[in-house]
């Protein structure tokens, strides 16, 4: 029998845990109790339909006490489905510690969130979800620790692109001793068929649903449902908890406060409602705690007891400035220099807006942790390069020969930077002097914002260790404030699947560049701009050590890791130098 809809108000007002989530952002979370009490006295029972679990489970946003459970059920006919719980101490669950039973429909798209608590801190736990007499895997997840705490390692993962490849590196995640996977946005892609990274998707049987570019809340479900399916994202999930923030796929390429590059209001209709249907589909897909005020805010922070703060940030959505582009600082082929250098560096301009900014100092000034770890999208690092150099990598801008435009441009900055300075002509000098962002999306193009938030650190003596994702290549650069002094690393992750600049360069100039590159800029230390990976950070009272791991392809589920591309850097807490 198909529940009424005033059984269906009341069951979902019942298993909202908190006191002012958003009505359709926290539709999916079910009690922490026996739900099987909510139909007034006299009512009928209602009974759900029969489901399967088709796209796994999950956890997510541990904390101390708690953690977020997730999944999503495909029922076998209409109606609603009751969903039962339980986490356990043990994989056979002879010591269960909570459970509970709630209801799901297609208003949430059929998907489940427990925010389970009273749990223990710093401790494993097993959980399950079943529906009548069908259950869904068993998987693992693991809460925060509190108080003195020696160590603590996360997975890094970025920009998983369905067409473009296998999940190989999902699988690799899912192995590691990790006690939660940092996921830094661009977990699907918006594009069409034979959009971005599609050329082997045929091949591969990753051709991406629906068959359009997603715009509609009934896209965006179906192209999460999608990457759900995926069996190594499944097991990655399974095996531990995720923390998750947006990039800009989520929504649409290059998203900023107000549009997106790949919107077009005039035949894509209003972005807000684009960003609504987007939002609300990230929410119910993924374990994330629902927000309490606002949709758009997703800035939170996890403290993992003493040893460290990880302070998750929103680099794209909720206070962006648009981005600048190359061609509009370009004249006759050649870049201005100084225009482009004014425009980064107004102190109007912002990436976090004034809210996140004002929050961010607000953690890092309460922070007693010993490392204040930033979780976000887009390069922090100082990354500058000749401007001959970017107006031969610039299609608008570079001539017929781009390739060896480029060529002998970097050739030239690596010669000229080898010398001592007093030792280069003044042609030299002027080429290397000419040096101007490499990624104007990143903070880079934020540069009066990026010193405000790095010289307050310095301030306050804080050690922060910075991720990033988005460009699908990994980086390793020392950090420093205005004056130059150290206040902490960049690491970034490498894409699980999405081509990085061995798409534009090929492959060979790709290798190449990556360690020239390291030589023409001071902070950067390690960069890799040919392989698809992962990165782990394992945390120490005294020291970080990143590690980069990669697979040898993502064209074949036959793959193995890509030994001779490991790369691991550490940073000591006293000096803050990257080694």
């Amino acid at each position: 029998m198909k529940d009424s809809p005033d059984f269906r108000r009341r069951s979902l007002v019942k298993g909202v845990a908190a006191a002012s989530l958003l009505p359709l952002l926290g539709g999916n979370l079910i009690a922490c109790t026996d739900g099987r009490d909510r139909q007034l006295p006299g009512e009928p029972q209602p009974v759900g339909v029969a489901a399967t679990f088709n796209h796994g489970v999950a956890s997510g946003d541990p904390l101390t006490d708690r953690v977020i459970l997730w999944t999503r059920v495909t029922p076998d006919e209409p109606g609603f489905v009751e969903v039962e719980w339980e986490i356990a101490a043990d994989e056979d669950f002879s010591d269960i510690v909570a459970s509970g039973s709630g209801i799901t429909d297609e208003d949430v798209d059929f998907t489940v969130k427990v925010d389970a608590t009273g749990l223990d801190a710093g401790t494993s736990y097993f959980y399950r979800f079943r529906v009548r007499d069908r259950e869904s895997p068993v998987a693992r997840t693991r809460t925060a620790p509190s108080g003195t705490t020696a160590t603590a390692a996360f997975a890094v993962v970025s920009c998983s692109n369905y067409p473009a490849g296998y999940f190989n590196v999902y699988r690799e995640v899912a192995r590691q001793p990790v006690d939660a996977v940092l996921h830094l946005g661009d977990y699907i892609y918006e594009y069409a068929p034979g959009g971005y990274a599609s050329a082997n998707a045929e091949a591969l049987g990753r051709v991406v649903e629906p068959p359009r570019e997603i715009l509609t809340l009934a896209d965006y479900r179906s192209r999460y449902a999608q990457y759900r399916g995926d069996p190594d994202l499944q097991a990655a999930h399974a095996a531990h908890p995720f923390i998750v923030v947006w990039d800009d796929h989520e929504i649409a390429n290059d998203t900023w406060r107000e549009g997106a590059e790949n919107h077009d209001p005039e035949g894509e209709g209003e972005f807000s409602e684009r960003r609504a249907a987007a939002i609300q589909a990230w929410y119910e897909w993924l374990p994330v705690r629902p927000p309490s005020s606002v949709a758009e805010i997703i800035y939170r922070r996890l403290p993992y007891g003493d040893l460290l703060d990880l302070i998750m940030l929103d680099t794209r959505h909720v206070g962006r400035d648009q981005q600048f582009v190359y061609p509009d600082f370009a004249t006759g082929g050649m870049i201005d220099v100084a225009a482009t250098r004014a425009a980064i560096g107004d102190s109007n301009r912002t990436l976090l807006g004034a809210e996140q900014l004002a929050w961010l100092e607000e953690q890092l000034t309460g922070s007693t942790a010993r490392w204040q770890v930033l979780g976000q999208q887009v390069l922090m690092g100082r990354y500058g390069l000749p401007s001959p150099i970017l107006e031969a990598l610039e299609p608008s801008i570079a001539g017929a020969d781009p390739l060896e435009g480029g060529t002998a441009a970097v050739l030239a900055a690596v010669a000229a930077k080898n010398k001592a300075p007093g030792d280069r002509t003044a042609e030299e000098q002027a080429l290397l002097d000419s040096a101007i962002p490499y990624n104007l999306d990143a903070w880079d193009g934020y540069d009066f914002e990026r010193n405000r938030v790095l010289d307050f650190a310095a301030q306050l003596g804080s050690r922060l260790v910075v991720l990033a994702g988005d460009t699908h290549n990994a980086w390793a650069s020392q950090l420093r404030n205005s004056n130059g002094g150290p206040v902490g690393v960049e690491f970034a992750a490498p894409s699980v699947s999405s081509p990085g600049l061995e798409e534009v360069l090929g492959a060979d100039a790709a290798a190449l560049f990556a360690p020239l590159m390291s030589i023409l800029v001071d902070d950067l230390v390690y960069a890799n701009f040919l392989d698809r990976g992962y990165l782990t950070v394992a945390f120490a009272e005294d020291a970080v050590t990143a590690e980069w791991r990669y697979v040898s392809t993502i064209d074949s589920t036959d793959y193995t890791e890509n030994n001779a591309a490991f790369q691991r850097r550490v940073v000591q807490r006293g000096d803050l130098l990257l080694s």
